[in-house]
């Protein structure tokens, strides 16, 4: 067993001791979060670090992990785009705090119903992605891109979309 990776160690003095790699340890912590919630679930849950910044990681309750990439591929196909994606997803949100971990929880079914029945945002919703779109552009002297702006595809709420290198 490699010893940067053992979760014991031993120190001058014989005694056993935890040595958790921080990574390791929000990632058992993320796994328990998601024992928690019902089947055909979207967990992100974000773990706010000391430096201001968070680490996000996924999860997907039992069958959630089907489902989800099944509801991304119904999106992509229908065209839908990101602004569809915080609208569609936003409508079945719970969010819950605890210490300084924010977990927003996606029921899947309800999402996938909505991508079924052909739902998108609010022309309101499009044109505030294409206006922060093209302020981005702009302030990053993107012209071209800021003088028409498209929003995104879909971001997603399944393992193939969310999760490709």
């Amino acid at each position: 067993m490699n010893p940067s990776t053992a979760p014991f160690a031993a120190d001058d003095a014989g005694l056993l001791l935890l040595d958790l790699d921080p990574k390791l340890a929000e990632q058992a912590f993320a796994d328990d979060l998601a024992d928690e919630y019902e089947p055909e679930t979207f967990l992100w849950i974000s773990i706010r670090q000391p430096d201001g910044g968070a680490h996000v990681h996924y999860r997907w309750t039992t069958g959630g992990r089907e489902l989800g990439d099944r509801v991304d591929h119904q999106a992509l196909t229908a065209g839908l785009n990101a602004a569809d994606w915080s609208d569609i997803t936003s409508r079945h949100l719970t969010e819950r705090r605890v210490g300084v971990t924010l977990v927003h929880a996606h029921p899947l079914r309800p999402i996938l119903a909505d991508v079924t029945a052909g739902l998108r945002a609010p022309e309101e919703v499009q044109a505030t992605f294409r206006r922060i779109i093209r302020n981005a552009a702009e302030h990053s002297g993107q012209y071209a891109l800021a003088a028409d702006p498209v929003v995104p595809r879909w971001m997603g709420v399944g393992p193939r979309l969310l999760c490709r290198a």
